[in-house]
């Protein structure tokens, strides 16, 4: 990948960014955790959110059952899930040794922990090809191709 080609796909990156509105909705899904219900309205029109919870029921350390909320908006009851922020979250606990619970590896910085978590999410979503040799990235249209570490430490961003 020349400089041309990062350049434009950083182009793609701003031209995808777009606020929510009452007729392009986000959607937020999380656990039962009540924080989201008082933090989202903070950030968002509740006009602009579909938010949904999952609350998980457990039985000796097995869910048994799943009750599904619909808090703000009109999220569909089968959209609500969080089993991809799950799989993320454990992918980031095996690849990034600072997220570990009883760690050596912990961050003696916020900034050392941010730079490396930003290091993973640039690796996952323009490195590390999904299926069929394409990373998320290029499934986005944000990406012409596999980034290598080269392309990505000799970037040059032109301001």
């Amino acid at each position: 990948m020349d400089s041309g080609d990062l350049q434009r796909n950083d182009q793609k990156t701003l031209l995808r960014v777009e606020l929510p509105f009452p007729n392009n909705k986000i959607q937020i899904f999380s656990d039962g955790n009540d924080d989201y219900v008082f933090t989202l309205p903070e950030y968002y029109a509740a006009t602009c959110i579909d938010y949904g919870q999952i609350v998980k029921i457990r039985e000796k350390g097995r869910v048994v059952d799943k009750i599904k909320r619909i808090i703000f908006g009109n999220p569909e009851p089968e959209d609500i899930e969080t089993t991809n922020i799950e799989n993320f979250n454990g992918i980031l606990r095996e690849r990034l040794g600072r997220l570990v619970r009883k760690t050596k590896c912990f961050s003696k910085k916020k900034s050392r922990l941010r730079n490396a978590t930003e290091l993973i999410q640039f690796h996952w979503n323009f490195m590390d090809t999904i299926h069929n040799r394409l990373t998320p990235a290029m499934i986005e249209s944000l990406s012409d191709g596999i980034w290598s570490w080269d392309d990505f430490l000799l970037f040059h961003y032109a301001v």
